[in-house]
């Protein structure tokens, strides 16, 4: 296939997901027009929630993996890539609605959730009416490759967050079990994502393969850092409902680092607060967390996961695609950094 080389020199590490996306304006553009041709599928009861669920899409990650796995330098955005996009666009959205039920979070990208502005109720079928339009949009490829691999992906993210929410309020939880629990729910839409751009991009299978390898890392790092947020970031600049994790009984990290650091005394005082056997104490386990230095340890297991997730693409360094995907680690390590400024 035939690409077109991008300049990779005196350019400065981006600091936002914003900075990478704004070569993918025609791409994006074109991910809207056809999400918004796709509210006339549904059902006119419902038509308007749909269309608020695609309106707080926020940074739009999981496409533009897709438009920037399957990168060729071209203006014109590919039909292909544009569906596939959308469709886990709408299968990530659906993950959504069904997060901030379960988490009872009042905020999503600055807005309130669909399951304060519906009811939960309603808010469980949305989601599912979200999964099922994707799972339709995916069937429209001419093979199956594209909806067996989005489907496969789909049941493996509800696995993950089934067995996240089977966990809430205890702490019999191993890091191997944050691990495999974050890279069903997260990652996995990263890793498919990748591949599903490289693949229908028309690249080699060593770099489809690649790809599928750095989406999974940059997704558990992507979630990792979403957790460490949950503590130090700003409500006003993260643009949801913070401190939901230890207030809804959720093990993360660095929560399992707490623990970890803690004398005994204080560890089980902390495991009360998780089973809700007594008042969460929220400013004084974000206040332990840093005389502790639960961030520094976090964040390393951040930069670990980036690290593979570049290692992972050094042979496939001579196409487009590799540098523009790379470009995201610098971002998430400057989101990482920003928590702290």
């Amino acid at each position: 296939m035939s690409v077109t080389p991008i300049s990779q020199s005196n350019s400065s590490a981006p600091s936002d997901f914003a900075t990478v996306f704004a070569r993918l304006k025609p791409q994006m553009a074109a991910l809207d027009v056809f999400l918004r041709g796709q509210l006339a599928a549904f059902e006119p009861e419902i038509r308007g929630m749909a269309d608020y669920c695609i309106d707080t899409s926020g940074k739009r990650i999981r496409p533009a993996l897709v438009f920037l796995s399957g990168w060729n330098g071209g203006e014109t955005p590919s039909p292909e890539l544009v569906r596939v996009a959308a469709v886990v666009e709408l299968v990530h959205l659906a993950t959504l609605v069904h997060d901030d039920i379960m988490d009872e979070s009042e905020l999503r990208r600055g807005r309130r959730t669909a399951s304060r502005q519906y009811g939960p109720e309603a808010a469980v079928l949305l989601g599912d009416a979200l999964f099922a339009h994707a799972l339709h949009l995916a069937s429209q490829f001419p093979t199956t490759e594209v909806c067996h691999a989005v489907s496969d992906s789909t049941r493996k993210v509800c696995a993950g967050e089934i067995v996240q929410t089977l966990r809430r309020g205890t702490t019999d939880i191993t890091r191997a079990d944050y691990f495999r629990v974050i890279d069903l729910k997260t990652a996995e839409l990263f890793r498919i994502s990748c591949f599903l751009g490289g693949k229908l991009g028309g690249f080699p299978d060593a770099f489809v393969e690649a790809a599928s390898r750095f989406g999974r890392h940059l997704g558990i790092a992507y979630q990792i850092y979403d957790d460490l947020a949950d503590f130090f970031g700003q409500e006003k600049n993260i643009g949801k409902t913070l401190g939901t994790d230890l207030q809804s009984g959720k093990v993360t990290l660095p929560l399992l680092v707490l623990m970890e650091l803690l004398p005994e005394d204080e560890r089980a005082l902390l495991v009360e607060e998780i089973l809700h056997r007594r008042e969460v104490d929220l400013p004084g386990r974000i206040r332990q967390m840093g005389e502790m230095g639960v961030f520094k340890r976090v964040a390393a297991e951040v930069e670990a996961e980036l690290a593979q997730a570049e290692a992972a693409l050094v042979p496939h360094g001579e196409l487009p695609p590799a540098w523009l995907l790379r470009q995201l680690c610098d971002v998430l390590r400057a989101q990482v950094g920003g928590l702290q400024a």
